[in-house]
């Protein structure tokens, strides 16, 4: 089986690199370095850096790809409107373990990346910039830019900047999850959908986006839209940062101009000559089978007609020699137990799917099948976050993009082929059908014994943090069976034996069998 992805993976660029220059000289550019290969950078009013943006058709490179000009002129016009300071934020929060291109950048780039948010903070009139991480390499280096900037959170600068560490964790990426940590709360999606142009960090408004967006607005700024677009295709200029990894011989981040034929970015990293599936996007993406990669170059509107998606710009192949039912299974239990636990697509839905494919591959047969097929479709567009939505889209391009497998199992009861685990994971435990569901537990405290010694919020920051009060605050959700351990701890370590952990409502059992799952049972709504 595939082991974890390091944090900074083997990096290669086609063609001329943009993100990536200087990357042959040195491992990581510091703010001497950073200004020698790229030079100075001078501010940008608000609507010429909005136009610039429209310009070279930056959009969202975190998966969404919402158009950045748009969300900047959103945010400026709330700000104006209210009369009120906006906050700048790099989401740079990369929890999906197939994914490492904006790690790359973080810790090799940073500088581009802070050009790119200062950009956008002057322009908007912003005093408060937040960049959001998740490992210890990334935190490590971004607090070293900012410090080589002379860039802190102390009172009294005219810009103040902050790290935020959120958990390795699929929905801390999520943008509300974002915000929500960022304002000091839990890396959790808040339950409710709020535009963060309008109330974001602490209800101001706020220009969230990922890492590699800004690297591309800074690159575009120094050399203008007409030099950006030189490379890569006119409807979508410019490069794009992707993770190759699975099935290949050489797991890598790759800058490759829009235009490039996917086959050649396959064979680049050392993948199987006629892969029996690609995933595309990262494990909220697609599946597309090796016909559909020989028709695809990298873009956004040409992985989107073969059936495949841009995504988080992670391209995973597997090999002939593996049942992708089986893969898509691992992958399945991971993206259940990822549940935030805040509505009943993601509580009840997912845990539901991952055990319904799993009911496939096990014999089954078309009952399971067809349960299968109605909890997926159950759980699409009724969730409070992205996370449901994305599973879903996993579970139905599975099943559509590997039917003479789904057959095989369902009409026969298998494959023969084993399940090799290509595809990467954070780690063993998520390979267990356990860790796919929520735990049927949730903190709860007693307030009349509680005295706010904050010795929970230390242990498990995800689901507990210190209100202003000087309180505890609850995540209302079940815990995840991968905080389990953690919360029983903080169960135990509480002086004053005010924690408890109690049965979650509406709960099913740690390994359900799956059960006929309405709409109604799914609907949506803060658990």
């Amino acid at each position: 089986m595939n082991a974890p992805l390091p944090d900074v993976p083997e990096v290669r660029v086609v063609g001329l690199p943009q993100l990536t220059q200087g990357f042959d000289l040195v491992e990581r550019l510091d703010l001497p370095m950073h200004l020698k290969v790229h030079g100075p950078l001078e501010p940008i009013a608000g609507e010429r850096l909005a136009q610039l943006a429209d310009d070279i058709s930056l959009r969202g490179r975190g998966g969404a790809g919402f158009p950045f000009g748009r969300k900047l002129r959103a945010v400026a016009k709330s700000t104006i409107r209210r009369g009120v300071r906006p906050v700048v934020v790099v989401n740079g929060s990369e929890g999906e373990p197939a994914c490492r291109k904006d790690t790359v950048l973080l810790n090799r780039a940073p500088h581009l990346i802070l050009d790119g948010a200062l950009l956008a903070a002057e322009a908007l009139g912003a005093r408060t910039l937040v960049v959001a991480v998740t490992r210890n390499s990334t935190e490590v280096s971004i607090r070293a830019a900012l410090a080589e900037r002379g860039l802190s959170d102390r009172r009294g600068q005219r810009l103040r900047a902050r790290v935020v560490r959120t958990p390795e964790r699929m929905v801390s990426g999520e943008a509300s999850a974002v915000i929500r940590a960022a304002g000091g709360g839990p890396a959790l999606p808040p339950g409710r959908r709020e535009r963060a142009a309008e109330s974001g960090v602490g209800g101001a408004p706020t220009l969230l986006s990922n890492a590699e967006t800004y690297a591309h607005l800074a690159v575009a700024a120094r050399i203008g839209p007409t030099r950006y677009a030189h490379g890569g295709l006119d409807s979508e200029p410019g490069t794009v940062m992707l993770t190759i990894s699975g099935a290949v011989a050489r797991p890598m981040v790759v800058e490759v101009p829009t235009g490039v034929p996917l086959r050649y970015v396959l064979q680049l990293a050392g993948a199987p000559a006629q892969p029996q599936g690609v995933l595309t996007g990262g494990y909220h993406g697609n599946w597309i089978d090796s016909m559909a990669v020989d028709n695809a170059v990298i873009s956004r509107e040409s992985l989107a007609a073969v059936g495949g998606s841009l995504g988080a710009g992670a391209i995973l192949p597997i090999g002939p020699e593996t049942c992708p039912l089986g893969e898509a299974q691992r992958v399945a239990n991971w993206l259940a137990a990822e549940t935030a636990g805040q509505c009943g697509p993601c509580r009840l839905g997912l845990p539901a799917a991952a055990g319904g494919l799993s009911d496939v591959l096990n014999g089954g047969g078309p009952a399971a099948l067809e349960a299968l097929r109605e909890v997926t479709q159950a759980v699409k567009g009724r969730g409070v976050c992205k996370h449901p939505d994305g599973s879903a889209r996993f579970f139905a391009s599975t099943l559509s993009a590997f039917t003479d497998d789904l057959a095989a199992h369902v009409l026969h009861g298998g494959c023969g082929r084993p399940t090799t685990g290509v595809l990467p994971l954070p780690g063993p435990g998520y390979q267990d059908a356990v860790e796919s569901i929520p735990s049927g537990r949730k903190l709860a405290v007693d307030w009349t014994l509680c005295k706010g010694h904050g010795l929970c919020a230390d242990i498990v920051p995800e689901l507990v943090r210190m209100g202003r009060d000087g309180y505890p605050v609850l995540a209302d959700a079940s815990v995840p069976m991968h905080l389990r351990d953690r919360a029983q701890l903080a169960v135990r370590r509480c002086p004053e034996l005010a924690l408890r952990l109690e049965a979650a409502p509406q709960e099913r059992p740690e390994r359900p069998a799956l059960p006929p799952v309405t709409r109604k049972a799914l609907g949506s709504g803060q658990g």
